[in-house]
Parts: C-alpha cells; sequence; structure tokens
C-alpha cells in the first residue's frame, strides 16, 4: 500500500502566486481519469476472476488511484475555488464508459491486459515525474512526487504479474509490442479528451474529441525532459522483452523526444 495518504501531504503550504494556469487545466482533467479507478478495478476484477491473488492486489492498487484523484481534485479546488470537482467528475462519468460487462480482456489475453496495464503505469509515472519537475507550487510538487512513485510500483506489480501470465499465454514480443503500441494509441483516445472537456468546458459546450485532446496534449508534451523520456523508453522496452538499457533505448528516447518536440511547437502555433 501508498505510504502517504490525503492528510501527510503538507496542504497549508499552498502557494497561489505559484500555480500555472495551464498546468492547472490539465490537473483538473487528470483528477477525473484517476478518482475513476474504481471502474477500472471492476474491468480487471472480471477479467482475472479466476485469479484471486491478483484481484487482492488491483483493490489496492484502486484504492491507491482513487486517492491520487481526490489529491489532484484538493489541490484544483486551492488553486481554483470556483471549480466543483463532484460535479466535473458526475459529468465525467456520465459521458465517458469503461466496457464494465467484459468477461475477458480487450487485449485478448490476460497477459495481453498486464501488457497493456505496464504501458499506462509507465505513462502516468512518467507524467507526473515531468509534472513534479515543472511545476514550482510546492504542494503540487509533493502531491506529484507521491504519485509518480505510486504509478512506479504499480508499473512493477503489473509486470510481475505479466511475467507470470506470459507462462501461459506465451505472447511473442511481436505481439506484445503491437499491444503496447495500440495501448499507446489509445493515450488520445475519449478518456483523457473527454476528461479534459468534463473539467474545463462550460454546461453547454459541445464535446470535440479532437480539439479536446489537442488542449490536454499542448499543456502536457513541453513539460517532459529527456530524463522522463528515457526512463519511459526503458519502461516500455522490459514489458516488451527487450533490454531497456543501451543503443535501443537512446534511438527510441531520440525519437519520442523529436515527436515531443515537433508536436508539441505545432500545437503551441495552432493554439495561438
Amino acid at each position: 500500500m501508498s505510504n502517504w495518504t490525503l492528510e501527510t501531504i503538507a496542504w497549508d503550504r499552498f502557494d497561489a502566486s505559484k500555480v500555472d494556469p495551464e498546468i492547472l487545466r490539465n490537473i483538473k482533467a487528470a483528477a477525473l481519469v484517476e478518482r475513476n479507478g474504481g471502474d477500472y478495478g471492476i474491468y480487471l476484477g472480471r477479467v482475472f476472476a479466476d485469479d484471486p491473488a491478483f484481484t487482492e492486489s488491483v483493490n489496492n492498487w484502486v484504492v491507491e488511484e482513487v486517492q491520487h484523484g481526490m489529491a489532484l481534485g484538493r489541490w484544483a479546488q486551492l488553486a481554483d475555488p470556483s471549480w466543483d470537482f463532484d460535479a466535473a467528475f458526475d459529468r465525467f462519468r456520465t459521458g465517458y464508459k469503461l466496457p464494465l460487462d467484459a468477461s475477458s480482456s480487450v487485449r485478448g489475453s490476460q497477459a495481453g491486459e498486464m501488457m497493456a496495464r505496464c504501458i499506462v503505469e509507465t505513462g502516468t509515472s512518467s507524467y507526473y515525474s515531468a509534472l513534479k519537475d515543472a511545476t514550482e507550487e510546492p504542494v503540487l510538487k509533493q502531491v506529484c512526487a507521491k504519485i509518480a512513485a505510486d504509478e512506479f510500483r504499480h508499473y512493477k506489480l503489473f509486470y510481475e504479474h505479466l511475467r507470470r501470465c506470459l507462462q501461459r499465454d506465451r505472447l511473442s514480443r511481436w505481439t506484445r509490442l503491437r499491444i503496447g503500441w495500440g495501448r499507446l494509441a489509445e493515450s488520445e483516445d475519449d478518456e483523457l479528451a473527454y476528461a479534459y472537456f468534463a473539467a474545463n468546458e462550460p454546461l453547454g459546450a459541445v464535446y470535440d474529441r479532437k480539439r479536446n485532446m489537442q488542449a490536454y496534449a499542448r499543456r502536457a508534451y513541453p513539460l517532459y525532459r529527456p530524463s522522463h523520456v528515457q526512463r519511459a523508453m526503458a519502461m516500455v522496452l522490459k514489458a516488451i522483452g527487450l533490454e531497456p538499457q543501451g543503443r535501443l533505448n537512446s534511438m527510441m528516447t531520440r525519437v519520442g523526444l523529436w515527436f515531443l518536440r515537433r508536436n508539441a511547437a505545432k500545437l503551441a502555433a495552432q493554439g495561438a
């Protein structure tokens, strides 16, 4: 279990003068996604109904994910007292649904599901690390540091279960790469886009997935530093079954940084 709670965060250190309004918009969206961890727990519980050891781990994971959302939401309300976290979360839940009636993984196997979860935790641990290093607001820095550490630990949890599942499912590296790439591509699906919409757009606004995803990405991409990308690439390669360090990591890190910088500049121009 996580070694922190909402009560251990130094909320009294909040400094409104150091709030970046652009980061705030993305924090509001992230708070909704993290708080929705309960639905992911239901889905994983159904997919791994025959694996009580793993479902117990999932229950602990859900508690931590929801805590992440509550911490981010509380910070966002300090930064913007007019923001109604509960109302935004209800709006998100109304417009975005997970496949809770699934009885098997949408990835084709339990190993495939674990591969996808490793990719998700790679993304979240690197993103909160980038947020921690980018913000000057002390409370948000503390919250993001705690969340990033949790997400890295979650990656290790899912990776260990991936290794166990692979003994049965025997996915090739190519299949793991395909699943991983597919989950990376889904980072621009409706979940983040709709969370951004529900958190930031006024009531009565019309949802536009592409526009809201671009608004989120425009604020997220510039935060990443080479160290964040390098660590993320190591985690991806490890999940695929390849050497996490070395020349391949260096090449992928360069490509990843090029992608982020190119798209950050493009989205910034569009936003201007």
